[in-house]
């Protein structure tokens, strides 16, 4: 099923993230966990990220295409433009149809390990919207989703030039937009009137991340702009000695976000796991209730 028509039955659309081991073992323990996952609260869709590595991109398409065909939960695949060509690209997505695949989540991707800026190599493709266009082209009926950033983008001159890519996204095909995580919802619901008000239509869902380790949000959030709300930082800070107390307040703090994101008309919740499903089990079972 395309993900833009489980968002078309209008009710809340819950979905995980993960992202793909580089074990076999990783990847058999990951398979366990989804299937826990669909057992306990039969998400919508499971997506699997795109690693930087060789390797670790085989196993995005091994584990998403398991996901779909062995436990029959709608699988999207992460697809970036990193060291990629046109043709790879084509090709990849062509792999991905004829695996059963129907969804990509269409990104840039981040600049490989050890370099400040992107480049797109010789053949490839520079931006998100040129890989959203691809896919469009070649595979029309496709699901394709996109990224968005409430908190706008690391690299985006101002918040207004972030939004006309956001737009430009839609215009060239995305079906949803999925945030970047973000820990005030207030940045959310602002973000979204601003997009509405410039013609924005397609779903926007809240990407969630429980905080269950200090260091690594701070790791995260300094790589992707997004803001820790002083309290919350304050509260995390007193505790970061003992993982059980911070997983607790990640978790306090996470629920409140969705119940109020929900309240408020958000049209689902996507999860970033971590691929440690505990914080978003607790969570989405207690939203569920």
């Amino acid at each position: 099923m395309r993900i833009r028509d489980i968002h078309g039955r209008y009710r809340p659309v819950f979905s995980f993230e993960f992202f793909p081991p580089k074990t076999d073992a990783g990847a058999a323990n990951l398979m366990t966990t989804v299937g826990e996952l669909k057992a306990a609260l039969n998400p919508d869709f499971v997506s699997v990220t795109y690693g930087a590595g060789g390797s670790t991109r085989a196993r995005t398409l091994e584990c998403v295409t398991r996901i779909q065909n062995e436990l029959g939960i709608t699988a999207m695949a992460h697809l970036t433009c990193v060291g990629h060509t046109r043709d790879e690209l084509r090709e990849i997505a062509r792999g991905l149809v004829e695996s059963g695949v129907t969804n990509v989540l269409a990104l840039r991707g981040d600049p490989p390990k050890g370099e400040d800026h992107f480049e797109a190599v010789a053949g490839g493709l520079a931006h998100a919207t040129e890989l959203i266009e691809l896919l469009r082209a070649d595979f029309g009926d496709l699901g394709v989703g996109a990224a968005c950033y409430p908190e706008t983008h690391p690299e985006s001159g101002d918040a207004e030039q972030d939004l006309r890519w956001t737009l430009r996204k839609q215009e060239l095909g995305a079906d949803f937009l999925t945030t970047q995580l973000f820990f005030d919802n207030r940045d959310y619901f602002a973000f979204v009137e601003r997009a509405r008000r410039a013609g924005v239509t397609v779903p926007i869902v809240p990407g969630i991340m429980p905080i269950t380790n200090v260091a690594q949000i701070e790791r995260f959030t300094s790589m992707c702009g997004a803001r820790i709300p002083e309290d919350l930082r304050e509260r995390l800070k007193a505790v970061e000695d003992d993982p059980g107390a911070v997983m607790a307040t990640g978790i306090e703090h996470a629920l409140k976000q969705c119940r109020e994101l929900l309240d408020k008309g958000a049209p689902g919740l996507h999860f970033y796991t971590l691929n440690k499903s505990h914080a978003t089990r607790t969570i989405l079972a207690a939203v569920m209730r």
